[in-house]
């Protein structure tokens, strides 16, 4: 059997970083396991490729959510990213940090060394920001972070002039000194492609001889000596293969994976392993539990100004954006649809923001089987205003189906299943349509497209929300941190409570989801994470 000093589960946005840390200092050596295959397909490298990465297999676990009442019986689709780099390969790329109160929220439960103040640090130390640095923002870091203000449509000043108009204020920075407010998306793209995790860190230590990365590596099952991990099975080309960790055994699968390879391990609820005939390592009864993520729903417009739909529909714009993008990496194909946005208040007793608004120059009412209809929008000029909810007060849960490492667990996501999540959003779609009101946006408008002028009473609107909205790909909290073993299923330093030897680095040790996209976030976790390893192995 092959021995590292670490052993690191998954390549996504943390355990990419994870790696890069544990193989800087050439003392270690580290073994990076990972399902999925390689970055380097032009539709990941491609910013607007991920319509395209949206159901892709190859790239894609393509779960699916068991049907949800709360989404009007449907079962969601969930993308989480199969391949070097994970979700931050197939994202929309949007880097917001989170709100600072959020990070607060984590040190107060317990966690010491988690506040906005502590972690600000890192966050500027992982980014190059292009708008350059500042008190909040950082540069020089492996992270590029892209200014879009000279490259977005036309039509997001409008958006952004309605907003303000509505009553919000414009913000320069989200990531600055306040959230609140409507501006332009950061994006993790350099130089028209992509900046996953996967190139910011990974790549670079790819060249390493003390870091190993095994691709289309399935881990099954972590090895113990009593209550000591000391390996992982993994499943590679047919051929089922142990590997033992010296030191420690990191998991960064993220808010699926980790708590699904804990489970097959016998690490999670007693009554759920016996259900499956499964030994108990160690009873951890959240282990699965407090699931948490961000819905979102578009209200689209037909427009009286062409979008991007007459760009990207027909066959002549297709081969002008792909033209541009290969000779210049620039156009629409090197940014994210997700061009301008904010955060705001539902209502104004509420202590932050609690919703995200996103302004796409395009619409996609028409379906297309198979893929995100991205590249082949509606074939008349449409947009789009979307908002998703920072802060749900709705919670669900991941468990194993069976014994089987092959079998996808079951994702239960209780989607608006509180008064208060019904609420906030019902509040918030009504704003959509009060910043539609506004001159700017009513000026190019011909006709509301969904849901429709039809759509009005209060019980039509949450109606309509229900069937509609779906995840944002933002799951979390599933291994979530504390400093009690009943409450959490990592302590501060990110140890599995019970377990020597064994850590959870990703978002799913998040205590409770943020206000913003999860990316940053995930990466930062990841940079954090293996600063405390690094500190309990000196």
């Amino acid at each position: 059997m092959q021995i590292y000093d670490f052993i690191i589960v998954g390549a996504g946005s943390a355990g990419s970083v994870v790696a890069e840390r544990l193989s800087a200092n050439g003392r270690f050596t580290v073994l990076l396991i990972e399902a999925g295959g390689s970055d380097r397909r032009f539709f990941v490298q491609m910013p607007l490729g991920y319509g395209k990465t949206f159901m892709d297999p190859k790239v894609n676990w393509n779960y699916s959510a068991e049907p949800d009442p709360g989404l009007a019986g449907n079962a969601d689709h969930w993308p989480r990213g199969k391949v070097l780099g994970g979700s931050s390969s197939i994202n929309a790329m949007v880097w917001v940090r989170g709100h600072p109160a959020d990070f607060d929220d984590w040190r107060d439960q317990g966690n010491p060394g988690w506040g906005y103040d502590d972690l600000l640090p890192v966050f500027k130390a992982v980014e190059d920001n292009e708008a350059g640095a500042d008190e909040w923002r950082g540069q020089g870091g492996p992270v590029h972070v892209t200014d879009n203000r000279r490259h977005v449509h036309p039509l997001t000043a409008r958006f952004l002039r309605a907003a303000h108009e509505a009553g919000l204020a414009l913000n320069e920075d989200f990531n600055g000194e306040h959230q609140e407010g409507v501006g332009i998306y950061q994006l993790t793209t350099r130089n028209g492609r992509r900046m996953s995790a996967a190139r910011a860190f990974l790549r670079p230590a790819m060249r390493r001889p003390n870091l190993r990365v095994e691709t289309s590596a399935l881990a099954t099952r972590i090895l113990f000596e009593g209550k000591r991990a000391v390996g992982i099975e993994f499943r590679q080309h047919g051929k089922s293969l142990r590997v033992h960790a010296g030191r420690e055994v990191i998991l960064s699968g993220g808010s699926v994976n980790s708590p699904q390879l804990l489970q097959l391990s016998g690490i999670g609820p007693a009554a759920l392993l016996r259900e499956h005939g499964m030994e108990a390592v160690h009873e951890s009864p959240q282990v699965g539990q407090n699931l948490q993520d961000h819905l979102g729903i578009n209200y689209t417009w037909k427009a009286k100004l062409p979008t991007l739909n007459q760009l990207l529909r027909p066959w002549w714009g297709k081969a002008l954006a792909g033209s541009q993008y290969l000779l210049l990496r620039r156009g629409p194909l090197s940014m994210s649809m997700n061009q301008g946005g904010g955060f705001f208040r539902t209502r104004p007793d509420r202590s932050r923001p609690n919703m995200q608004l996103y302004f796409q120059a395009f619409s996609t009412v028409l379906p297309r089987a198979g893929e995100r209809p991205i590249l082949s929008p509606d074939p008349w000029p449409g947009f789009s205003i979307g908002l998703s909810n920072c802060r749900p007060t709705s919670v669900g849960h991941i468990a194993i189906r069976s014994a089987d490492p092959l079998a996808p667990p079951r994702i239960v996501a209780n989607a608006f299943s509180t008064d208060h999540d019904v609420g906030e959003m019902l509040d918030a779609v009504k704003f959509l349509r009060r910043i539609a009101a506004q001159e700017p946006i009513r000026a190019i408008t011909e006709e509301e497209m969904l849901p429709g002028a039809a759509c009005q009473s209060d019980d039509e609107l949450i109606a309509d929300f229900r069937c509609r909205s779906g995840t944002v790909y933002h799951p979390v909290s599933t291994c979530r941190m504390g400093p009690d073993a009943r409450e959490a299923v990592v302590d501060a330093r990110l140890r599995v409570h019970g377990i020597a030897g064994l850590r959870v680095i990703d978002a799913s040790i998040f205590p409770n989801i943020i206000a913003g996209n999860t990316n940053a976030a995930a990466i930062v976790t990841g940079a954090k994470g293996a600063a405390l390893v690094l500190e309990d192995n000196a």
